[in-house]
């Protein structure tokens, strides 16, 4: 089995805090260096871009005396040259440009993870260091070569992971294993989509795998940017902390609502049955269709007079050019833009016809002039995306125009205003309505492409959101996390293959971490009992850790439920690490109050704020996806399951609020549980209380 530091002299583990030391010294001087260059551009805007790059360079060296520099060591074969690598967060150099640590991205770093006794990669000994508020505490080595070591788990990756946490997601580099590595490096032309169920690190794979493209593809990324979006503002703080402890400070995160909102006045909400509907992909081509009828066939010739001449283009020929624009399917602004000079360049050639050697200048005058420009208005005229989809939902007319033979009468009718607003300003849009009208953008002007995507909690995106996401992402790759069972959305989808069509990128990769290593097996497994009656098919997750967690169940009379809740809470935070107290929205002042009531100081996570530097937070079950703490404190299952619009939607979200526990939870009810948690025979390790 590896050696651990009681194998090894009080000097060794010395020796590697010297070390640490010395590069902790390096990186300080390198940032020093950093901040002495004399910005010196050869004009305005070249010094400020080099002041910007330098800035950015001068935030990565940064160091965070809690946490350490490198992580592990590596020692190679002789083939190697017996060299030594650190492996670390950063690249860190002494003053003459020789490494003292590689960064975890560095293709050297990849042996560390992958590194195995059947294919040791040139390693003859990995070491891995236990650490404490930034010094180094233990040493654990395994000797790849040496067929006499038994092979056993590693209890400091067993410990880094299990380790208590209370504030912002912390990254991994140090616990990566090797499936999860093999995806983190996966080329940037390539989109690949992870299903994975809780725990199974999906969402820091895709948050490493980010920072590891920015390392590998730098200059384009930099240039094109790369974007994070998540469910929800609290999960974006929760994970946000992520990318900059790594280096990586020009990420931006978003959530679908501030990527489709920008400008838009989300003043209502669609019922399910609506919002389905308006995620629908059938839309897109009802817009493409509402968009383009716009466009008006001539009905007269155009007359330019020039000089002493009156030049005509007849209907016909400038129906053709007309058609010709449309058959092109460019942006329609585009296809505007072009109109007045194809129109001129039909002018051109009746001059050229009657002797005249006009020129382009001729050309663009003659576009620019303002018979051409008034004709063209008229056959194409200016068109807004509010104005389109304004119209749509307040004329039956337009709107069964447009989805004739699309959508049926009934599902009109669902998608027409019972009262249309009288102007644009008295439109009360619904976030699915802002989507439609992200989507009319992109048909009148074509969206800017980002270098690199991440999408997490993709599942519970509608067709029409996936599009919105994969205009950002059009000439680049994606990065698609989720778990089809823990889609909470009447829209959630059903596959993955389906989503990626919807996005743009049907050749993306899918694949699949099973593996658990943040929930333990006493928390999967309960969860898992949802598994067959809501997403029937779908293989539970396996836990692979030592630690097989605590499971408390514990039902109360009705009038004990909260003060039970906060006991309970009281009692745990004697422990170190997060609590969690998840519980239907609608409870969240009652168990606030009751926390409150036994002085427990706590956060209240919310859709638009977000809290998590508190021990104990209060979380309202529809924002709890991708969120983890040490323990949570589930509170009435029964009323989580019930606030959503159906059986199946319910069980999902029960399902995403059992398995955001990484050491313990606690399911405390009055009500009786949904019929797949009811007790039976639990495991001999779950402690159960009724």
């Amino acid at each position: 089995m590896p050696s651990s530091t009681d194998e090894h002299p009080t000097g060794e583990l010395a020796r590697e805090q010297a070390y640490l030391d010395r590069s902790r010294t390096a990186l300080a001087a390198m940032r020093e260096r950093t901040l002495a260059v004399d910005v010196q551009g050869s004009d305005p805007i070249a010094a400020e871009h080099l002041a910007r790059t330098l800035w950015r360079r001068a935030r990565s060296l940064e160091d965070d005396p809690t946490t350490a520099l490198f992580f592990g060591r590596l020692d190679l074969d002789g083939d190697h040259h017996d060299e030594q690598w650190y492996v670390g967060r950063r690249h860190v150099t002494d003053d003459a440009g020789d490494p003292l640590v590689i960064d975890w991205r560095a293709p050297a770093s990849t042996a560390f993870y992958r590194a195995s006794r059947t294919d040791p990669m040139g390693v003859v000994l990995r070491r891995r260091f236990g650490l404490d508020r930034g010094r180094i505490t233990a040493l654990e080595d395994e000797h790849l070569t040496d067929r006499a070591e038994q092979q056993a788990s590693s209890q400091i990756l067993a410990r880094e992971i299990e380790r208590p946490r209370v504030g912002p997601m912390r990254d991994i580099v140090a616990t990566i294993q090797p499936e999860q590595d093999l995806l983190v490096r996966v080329d940037d032309s390539t989109t690949v989509c992870i299903q994975g169920a809780p725990g199974t690190g999906k969402t820091a794979v895709g948050l490493h795998r980010a920072a590891w493209l920015l390392y590998a593809y730098r200059d384009r990324l930099t240039r094109q940017g790369v974007l994070v979006i998540g469910p929800n503002a609290s999960f974006l703080e929760h994970i946000g902390a992520v990318l900059p402890a790594l280096g990586e400070v020009q990420v931006r995160h978003t959530t679908i609502e501030g990527l489709v909102g920008e400008g838009v006045r989300v003043r209502a909400t669609d019922p399910a049955g609506r919002g389905t509907l308006k995620g629908d992909a059938r839309l897109a081509e009802v817009l493409r269709r509402a968009v383009r009828s716009a466009v008006q066939a001539p009905e007269d010739a155009l007359v330019v007079p020039r000089g002493a001449r009156r030049w005509r283009v007849p209907g016909y020929e400038v129906r053709e050019i007309v058609e010709e624009l449309l058959a092109r399917d460019v942006r329609y602004d585009a296809a505007r833009q072009m109109l007045p000079q194809r129109l001129a360049h039909a002018v051109l050639v009746q001059m050229e016809a009657a002797g005249d050697s006009p020129d382009d200048r001729v050309q663009d005058a003659v576009a620019r002039s303002t018979p051409v420009r008034r004709y063209a208005d008229a056959l194409w005229p200016r068109l807004d995306p509010a104005t389109v989809l304004h119209r749509l939902w307040s004329d039956p007319a337009a709107l069964e125009t447009a989805a004739d033979g699309i959508l049926s009468p009934a599902e009109q009718a669902e998608l027409l205003w019972d009262k249309a607003p009288r102007t644009l300003g008295a439109a009360r849009w619904t976030l699915a309505d802002a989507v439609l009208l992200d989507e009319l953008a992109d048909l009148l002007s074509r969206t800017p492409s980002l270098g690199h995507v991440m999408l997490d909690e993709a599942q519970d995106l509608s067709p029409m959101q996936l599009r919105a996401v994969g205009r950002r992402c059009s000439t680049g790759a994606a990065t698609v996390l989720g778990d089809i069972a823990q889609g909470t959305t009447p829209w959630a989808t059903g596959s993955w293959e389906e989503s990626l069509r919807h996005l743009g990128k049907p050749e993306g990769q899918v694949t699949e971490l099973r593996r658990g290593f943040r929930v333990p097996a006493a928390v999967i497994e309960y969860a898992a009992r949802l598994l067959p009656v809501m997403a029937p098919g779908l293989a539970a997750p396996q836990s692979v850790r030592d630690n097989t967690g605590d499971l408390d169940i514990v039902a109360v009379q009705a009038d004990s439920l909260w003060s039970t809740a906060a006991a309970r809470v009281v009692h745990l935070a004697r422990q170190p690490g997060s609590i969690g107290v998840i519980v239907a929205d609608g409870s969240v002042a009652a168990v606030s109050q009751a926390l409150l009531g036994v002085g427990v100081e706590h956060g209240v996570l919310g859709v638009d704020h977000g809290d998590v530097e508190h021990q104990v937070d209060v979380v309202p079950a529809t924002v709890a996806k991708g969120l983890e703490f040490d323990r949570v404190v589930v509170v009435e299952p029964a009323a989580i399951a019930e606030a959503e619009p159906d059986e199946r939607t319910g069980l999902r979200r029960l399902y995403v609020v059992l398995t955001r526990a990484v050491s313990g939870l606690s399911v405390i009810h009055a009500r009786p549980l949904p019929d797949p948690l009811a007790v039976q025979v639990p495991p001999a390790d779950h402690r159960v209380r009724g």
